[in-house]
């Protein structure tokens, strides 16, 4: 038996809702922007690397000189390895800070929480460079705030900038300072979202506020916190603007790090490809410590 004409019902065509073009178009605006931004610098990036660009006019392939000259030199061995110093030091400092006031502002009986949360998050809105400015002002070995409060004491100016190990402990508590805000907030985020049933059956037990902090807060915090620090250790292994406005650097050159290496040697020596080779060096580390801490954190959520 077979159906009349007037029995099929033909469905009218489907048109394209605003709700299936938007997307499309955002998500197509970002692909362009990435890849004006990031994927085309980074291809003629890494063409340097194999050139002996300067900077002006032609250049010519030179194969993996520009990466053999680069293991060789002893200077971008020092610039990486105060790079990985600075992180060694900032990101530790970083987590036990924010978390330690992201857990005041969320207690029970902060008094001010809303406050607080505004005066920490503070930091986060100044740029890298006035920030440095600031601390500057605070840690100048002629003119700083500190020496002058110490000297009005009794006491002795600290060479808080002609000493490179000082001088290097004031940035990494600049850099502390600043990463705080934004670190705090995603602490604050992740220990909102614990359920408070798990503390009341901790308390039945008789457990103490430590004990909760150890069994409860930091094992349900833990997706949060592999974030933050890899997030921070990035950012510190790319860290330029603040050493710049802090000390630049200094004394001399003691405590160059990695991105101003780069800076120096590509802008100021115009050695465009050997800067450009230094700079995917520094991309495959930060590759590879993103990769292990993914390896991890991945291990730590399948016990």
């Amino acid at each position: 038996m077979t159906k009349r004409a007037s029995d099929v019902s033909v469905s009218p065509p489907r048109r394209r809702s605003k709700y299936t073009i938007a997307p499309l178009v955002l998500i197509a605006a970002n692909v362009v922007l990435f890849s004006l931004f990031f994927v085309w610098p980074a291809v003629i990036g890494l063409v340097y690397s194999f050139t002996n660009y300067t900077g002006v006019g032609a250049f010519q392939f030179v194969g993996l000189d520009n990466y053999q000259n680069l293991f060789g030199d002893s200077v971008f061995y020092d610039a990486l390895a105060r790079t990985l110093l600075y992180t060694v030091l900032v990101v530790p400092l970083n987590f036990v800070l924010s978390l330690l006031i992201a857990n005041l502002v969320v207690s029970k009986q902060a008094k001010g929480a809303s406050v607080a949360r505004v005066v920490f998050f503070i930091p986060w809105l100044i740029s890298p460079i006035v920030v440095g400015v600031l601390w500057r002002w605070l840690f100048g070995e002629n003119f700083g705030l500190i020496n002058y409060v110490i000297e009005k004491l009794g006491g002795n100016a600290i060479p808080w900038q002609s000493n490179a190990d000082l001088s290097l402990g004031v940035v990494v508590m600049a850099g502390a300072w600043w990463g705080t805000a934004f670190s705090m907030l995603l602490f604050i985020a992740a220990i909102k979202n614990v359920p408070v049933s798990y503390y009341e059956a901790a308390s039945l037990d008789g457990a103490g506020p430590w004990r909760q902090f150890i069994s409860i807060t930091l094992p349900s915090i833990a997706p949060t916190s592999f974030i933050v620090i890899l997030l921070n250790t990035i950012n510190a292994m790319k860290e330029y603007p603040l050493f710049l406005a802090l000390n630049n650097g200094g004394p001399g050159t003691s405590n160059n790090l990695l991105v101003q290496y780069i800076y120096q040697t590509g802008f100021k020596t115009g050695q465009i490809g050997y800067a450009s080779a230094a700079s995917f060096v520094l991309m495959l580390i930060l590759m590879a410590v993103a990769i292990i801490q993914l390896i991890v954190n991945r291990r730590m959520e399948n016990r």
